[in-house]
């Protein structure tokens, strides 16, 4: 590599894409268009940054794969910061395994934080964890020690583990210090806000109040009986019941717990469940039969009581009961919790990340489009979709991972 190329790679290192666009615009052999396609995504323009590394991929020789192994990591990139999400993770596997082989652990730890990246925003936490198992950063240069760090946190935050979070959060910040990239360390800013933006509303005998995430653990801790409705699931002493699948029964544990201590009245739970504005006697049978699944899927934690007015919920051995919401009842939360990134997202990666099919998504969006919420972007399968960040919208507990099955 010539002494040009080596100062230009170093300038991007710093976070000077224009300082390196300077020494090699000019040029067009493969190392040069791949640095230019780091280059031009740093300031911005990824469409153009993914034809350059892709010019320069092709233009790399057999002999040489450590070099196309690097463009493909960096190409990766670009489509995780575009939220690219369903593009090929064998590729990027394979060219982690490329730089391995190859001695280049700094862009092989490098390919590793995006694969974690990636698992991270759509949910797979376990895969998340697997790939940061028994990993060593100590070696790595600043600004990746703080990449490493942001997955740790990431990680924690989805797993509601708060003051693990905060640790990993301050380890990044002063990593992301030390590299003095001002993108990073904005990214670390932003992630430490997740830790001091109300997360969730308890809702319990008639009063509401905002939370923290560590107050959501704390509450989630303890040996409350809470209807989770950030996540469809029935919490009790850090046992869970996933009820994600089963919407008319969460529709009805949730309105028996926000009645708690009294009862739900019946039309109550019709119009919750059912969405029933003029109930019938086959709406009635109904909830009947449903109300009769909730028992068995709460019988070992609450009973479910019949009233002159409806139904009543009775946790056992005296337990009390709260409700767990999203900060407002925003319809379509999880959603804009997504866009609240400040990223541009296909519906494709939205269906992705919250394990839906792709028309769920689009008619969440066109309702939102309707409400002036999100923006499109582009056209047809260019079209990407952003909304502005959400105060109170912090992704790390409406968009956890997925709960394991009661």
């Amino acid at each position: 590599m010539d002494s040009v190329i080596t100062a230009a790679a170093r300038g991007l290192a710093h976070g000077d894409p224009l300082g390196a666009l300077n020494l090699i615009a000019l040029r067009d052999d493969p190392p040069a268009l791949a640095l230019r396609g780091i280059a031009m995504a740093q300031l911005g323009d990824l469409d153009r940054a993914k034809l350059l590394l892709r010019r320069a991929a092709r233009g790399f020789g057999p002999k040489e794969a450590l070099a196309r192994a690097r463009c493909i990591v960096a190409e990766a990139e670009i489509a995780l910061v575009s939220r690219d999400l369903d593009g090929s993770a064998k590729a990027l596997e394979a060219s982690r395994t490329t730089l391995e082989r190859h001695g280049d652990r700094v862009n092989a730890a490098h390919a590793r934080h995006l694969a974690i990246r990636r698992f991270i925003l759509i949910g797979c936490i376990d895969e998340a964890e697997k790939l940061l198992a028994g990993f060593d950063p100590a070696p790595l240069p600043p600004a990746l020690r703080a990449a490493h760090e942001l997955a740790i946190g990431g990680i924690a935050l989805r797993r509601l583990r708060t003051e693990r979070a905060r640790e990993a959060l301050a380890e990044a910040a002063r990593a992301a210090q030390q590299a003095g990239i001002a993108s990073l360390v904005a990214e670390v800013e932003k992630a430490a806000e997740m830790l001091t933006t109300p997360a969730a509303r308890l809702i319990a005998r008639g009063t509401e109040k905002s939370l923290l995430l560590a107050d959501v653990e704390a509450l989630l801790a303890s040996k409350a009986l809470v209807i989770d409705a950030c996540r469809h699931a029935i919490s009790m002493a850090g046992d869970t019941i996933s009820l994600e699948t089963r919407p008319v029964l969460f529709a009805l544990a949730r309105t028996l717990a926000e009645a708690f201590p009294g009862d739900a009245s019946r039309e109550a739970l019709l119009t919750r469940a059912f969405r029933a504005r003029h109930a019938d006697d086959s709406h009635r049978a109904r909830l009947r039969v449903e109300i009769g699944r909730l028992r068995k899927v709460l019988a070992d934690i609450a009973e479910i009581e019949a009233t002159s007015n409806g139904f009543a919920l009775k946790p056992r051995r005296g337990r009390d009961v709260a409700v767990l919401a999203p900060p407002s009842d925003e319809a379509h939360a999880t959603v804009l919790a997504l866009l609240g990134d400040g990223e541009a997202w296909s519906s494709s990666a939205l269906a992705l990340a919250l394990g839906v099919n792709q028309r769920t998504v689009q008619r969440a969006l066109d309702d939102l489009l309707a409400a002036s919420k999100v923006q499109p972007i582009g056209h047809g399968r260019a079209r990407r979709w952003m909304a502005p960040p959400l105060p109170g919208f912090p992704t790390s507990l409406l968009l956890t991972a997925a709960l394991p099955a009661g």
